[in-house]
């Protein structure tokens, strides 16, 4: 089954008319893309959009032997021209499926949002799966089927529904996940393609034609990331974009409750509210068994908190305690928390504070903790594959 894209922008294009951020001025040449629509096997058109027959001369194909149109999500704006011996566009009924005499089948698949994603099966039975802009499915019964060969889908704004396609084994290791719709959200280019390289995805450009079926060196999920950032540069936020399209999260929270601390609360808070509903949360500095044992991808933050538990189990603020066997007890958690970092077979990704570049502590204990926690960085940064300083919401790939 061959599928040229046509587009594979956002329903408004990139860059979109008349935006002056950032990633519109930046989205030119390689980088603009038209609204996304699918030519597959020459015969099947899903969306039509403003210019689809220039678009399909320009990757060397035809419209004229198109025999089914349909549309994925709600037009808005002037109804899009038919062009001349394209048959009028529709839409699939959810659950309902349509046999072309091509050969190929489409089965309509409900959304949590307005639209109609498309299960497409080939002639030869490979399997294709394309979802609408901002939508993800609503309830997902595969029937025992076995992974799509490839997923088309909002990658960048909805990567919660590549978790649920996870969840159910419909998207599995070998498939080819494609991104699609894409918007401004992401500045193109290096940054788009590490986003989507983190969910084990792929970007491609207009006019690109793959098989389906056939192997794609699909992007390799990192299983061990550091991230590291100061006082509110992002780095959770990256630490947590880095999993959400994955299903079944572990988030290890190292900070414990502090029971009346009301800053405190109110942070937790706002991290409890940007997760993911289906992840769980954890809250122990015991961070070896986690990572001994078997299970879903854990999320870490922070070590800089875990360093202060394990500073305060061998009161290393105190300096007669420290000399006399604090420093080698610390070092010893630490070791061990390095070691079962390198022999996890989990996905993790961690987070801690980079606090070796600013203002040197007034104190003893103070600059303890600051070196402490450099080398506690170093070590369990050499263990992952990668690595990443955040700055002003900005992530600088140290590693990977």
């Amino acid at each position: 089954m061959e599928l040229t894209l046509l587009g594979t922008g956002a329903p408004e294009g990139l860059p979109r008319p008349d935006c002056p951020c950032a990633a519109c001025a930046t989205a030119l040449g390689e980088h603009a893309r038209a609204a996304t629509a699918l030519l597959v096997d020459g015969t099947l058109l899903l969306d039509l959009t403003p210019g689809a027959a220039l678009a399909a001369a320009r990757a060397g194909h035809s419209l004229g032997g198109v025999r089914q149109v349909l549309l994925s999500h709600p037009h808005d704006g002037p109804a899009v021209e038919v062009p001349a011996g394209l048959p009028q566009p529709g839409r699939v009924p959810d659950g309902r499926e349509l046999a072309l005499l091509t050969g190929h089948r489409v089965r309509a698949v409900p959304m949590d949002a307005p639209g109609t994603g498309y299960a497409v099966t080939g002639p030869d039975g490979q399997r294709l799966l394309y979802l609408p802009p901002g939508a993800a499915p609503a309830g997902l019964d595969v029937n025992g089927d076995p992974a799509y060969d490839m997923v088309l889908a909002d990658v960048v704004g909805r990567p919660d529904a590549l978790a649920k396609l996870r969840a159910v084994g419909a998207v599995g290791p070998a498939t080819d996940v494609i991104a699609v719709h894409l918007d401004h959200d992401v500045p193109p280019g290096a940054e788009l393609r590490r986003r989507l390289a983190a969910a084990g995805a792929r970007a491609v450009p207009d006019g690109a034609t793959l098989d389906v079926g056939v192997y794609e060196d699909v992007p390799d999920v990192p299983r061990r990331t550091l991230v590291l950032g100061g006082a509110r540069s992002g780095k959770s936020v990256e630490a947590e974009r880095r999993l959400e399209a994955f299903p079944d999260v572990v988030y290890v929270a190292t900070g414990g409750c502090r029971n009346g601390d009301h800053e405190w609360a109110s942070r937790v808070h706002v991290h409890r509210e940007r997760r993911p509903g289906s992840w769980r949360t954890t809250e122990t500095c015991d961070l070896v068994p986690l990572l001994d044992a078997d299970g879903p991808p854990l999320l870490i933050d922070c070590l800089s908190l875990w360093l202060t538990d394990a500073m305060d189990s061998v009161n290393a603020w105190d300096d007669a305690e420290w000399s006399g066997g604090g420093e080698r007890a610390l070092r010893a958690r630490v070791a061990e928390l390095t070691s079962a970092v390198r022999r996890t077979r989990r996905t993790v990704v961690a987070v801690s504070n980079e606090v070796g570049s600013g203002i040197v502590p007034a104190t003893a204990s103070g600059r303890r903790y600051r070196d402490e926690l450099g080398r506690l960085n170093a070590g369990f940064g050499a263990e992952c594959e990668h690595l990443l300083l955040v700055v002003a919401g900005q992530s600088l790939v140290l590693r990977g």
